[in-house]
C-alpha cells in the first residue's frame, strides 16, 4: 500500500515514473481542480473571483502547514528563480556585502548574487561536502556574510543539509539565511519556522506535485520589511480592493509581495495536490520514499553500480544517484525511457527520484532494465 493513491496518478500507466526532482506528473484532483476553475471563469466571468479568493487563502493555509510556517509569511510566486529575486533584489545591499553558497549550486539559486557584482557584492563558495563545519569554515574565513544561501537538497547527487544546524551558525555569524527547498518540499518534513529559515521558495513542479510556474515563497515575519517589494501592485496594499485610493501601504503580510493578479488556475491546482501530499501525511511519504530510494541503492549496487548519493541517515533525500560504467549517462537516461522509466541523468549520475505513489516492483523494474542492458 502506497501513501499516495496510485488511482491519483494516470502517468503510471504508462511510466515507472521516478523523476520527481525534474518534472512531476500531475494527479488528477490537480487536474480537476485546475479544469473546475477555468471553466466557472468560462461561465461566470468576474462573479467567480470572490469564492476563487477564499481558495486562494486555502491554499495558503495548505502551503504553510506542509512547509511548518504560519500562513501570514506565505507568498505565492511563477517560481523558485522569483523567489530568489525577491530577496536577492528586494534587500539593500553596500559594497563589501557578502552571500556564501555552496560551489555546485543549481544555476537559479546561484545566479541572482552573482548578478549583484556591479553593486560590489561577494560571493564566497562552500567547497566540498555540505557539512555544517564546510559552511563555518567558510563564513569565518571572512567578514560576516550578510546572507547564507543553500539548497535544502542538491539537485544532482541528492544530499541533505542540517537546516536546523547550519541556521545557528547564521545566527552566530549575524547572518540571513535563504533556502531553496524545491527538492525536498512536499517528501521531507519541513519545519522552517522552527529552524530558522529566513527565507524559502519552491516551484510546485517537483516533489510538490503541482504545476509548472506557480510556486510559494516564505519570508520570516521580522524580515518582510527587509525586502523592497519588487512588484507593487493592486494586490500589495492593505486597501487591495479600494481602487480610488491611492495610498501605497503594503500589506503587513507577505501578500505585498505578490503584485497583481495572482494565477488563480495554478494556485487552485497546487493547493490541490499539497492537500493531497497533507492528507496521506509527510511523514508516511517520506519513510516510503527513503525506503524505495534504499531498495533501488542496495539493488543497483549488487548489479555493479556505483551509488553517489549520501546515505547517511541525516544526509540523504528522496534522490539516488548511481553511476553504471561502460555507458554515457544521458545514453541510459534514453534506454530506461525506451523501456517505459522515467529517469534523468544529472551530475555525472543517472538520478532516480520516487515519490509516494510509486512501488518496489516499480524500483525492481529499474534494476532488471538495468541489468538486461548491460547484459
Amino acid at each position: 500500500m502506497t501513501p499516495l493513491p496510485r488511482e491519483q496518478f494516470p502517468a503510471v500507466n504508462r511510466w515507472a515514473y521516478l523523476n520527481h526532482a525534474g518534472i512531476c506528473p500531475l494527479p488528477t484532483s490537480s487536474v480537476e481542480a485546475m479544469h473546475r476553475q477555468a471553466v466557472e471563469v468560462s461561465l461566470d466571468g468576474e462573479f467567480t473571483y470572490a469564492a476563487h479568493s477564499a481558495a486562494i487563502e486555502g491554499a495558503r493555509a495548505s502551503a504553510a502547514a506542509l512547509m511548518g510556517v504560519p500562513a501570514r509569511d506565505i507568498a505565492f510566486v511563477k517560481n523558485t528563480s522569483t523567489g530568489l529575486g525577491f530577496v536577492a533584489n528586494g534587500l539593500e545591499w553596500s559594497p563589501g556585502d557578502r552571500v556564501v553558497i555552496p560551489d555546485g549550486e543549481f544555476p537559479s539559486t546561484l545566479y541572482p548574487w552573482l548578478a549583484l557584482a556591479d553593486r560590489g557584492v561577494v560571493v564566497d563558495r562552500v567547497r566540498g561536502p555540505l557539512t555544517t563545519e564546510a559552511f563555518a569554515e567558510t563564513i569565518a574565513a571572512g567578514p560576516p556574510p550578510r546572507i547564507v544561501v543553500t539548497s535544502w537538497v542538491r539537485f544532482g547527487h541528492g544530499g541533505r543539509v542540517d537546516l536546523a544546524a547550519l541556521s545557528r551558525v547564521c545566527r552566530e555569524a549575524g547572518a540571513l539565511f535563504c533556502v531553496d527547498v524545491i527538492q525536498g518540499l512536499g517528501v521531507i518534513p519541513a519545519r522552517l519556522e522552527e529552524w530558522g529559515v529566513d527565507f524559502a521558495m519552491a516551484d510546485g513542479h517537483k516533489w510538490l506535485l503541482g504545476p509548472q510556474g506557480c510556486g510559494v515563497f516564505y519570508v520570516r515575519e521580522s524580515c518582510l520589511d527587509l525586502l523592497r517589494p519588487l512588484e507593487p501592485g493592486w494586490n500589495s496594499v492593505a486597501h487591495r480592493e479600494d481602487w480610488d485610493n491611492l495610498a501605497y501601504v503594503p500589506d503587513v503580510t507577505a501578500r505585498r509581495l505578490e503584485g497583481g493578479m495572482p494565477n488563480i488556475a495554478g494556485i487552485a491546482a497546487l493547493g490541490a495536490s499539497i492537500d493531497l501530499l497533507l492528507s496521506a501525511g509527510i511523514e508516511e511519504i517520506w519513510s516510503h520514499v527513503d525506503g524505495l530510494c534504499e531498495r533501488a541503492a542496495e539493488g543497483l549496487a549488487g548489479i555493479g553500480a556505483t551509488v553517489l548519493s549520501e546515505r547517511d541517515a541525516g544526509y540523504r533525500s528522496g534522490i539516488l544517484s548511481v553511476r553504471v560504467d561502460g555507458m554515457p549517462v544521458p545514453l541510459l537516461a534514453e534506454r530506461l525511457k525506451a523501456r517505459g522509466i522515467a529517469c534523468s541523468a544529472r551530475s555525472g549520475g543517472l538520478r532516480i527520484s520516487p515519490h509516494g505513489y510509486n512501488t518496489e516492483g516499480e524500483i525492481d523494474r529499474l534494476i532488471v532494465a538495468v541489468r538486461e542492458i548491460f547484459a
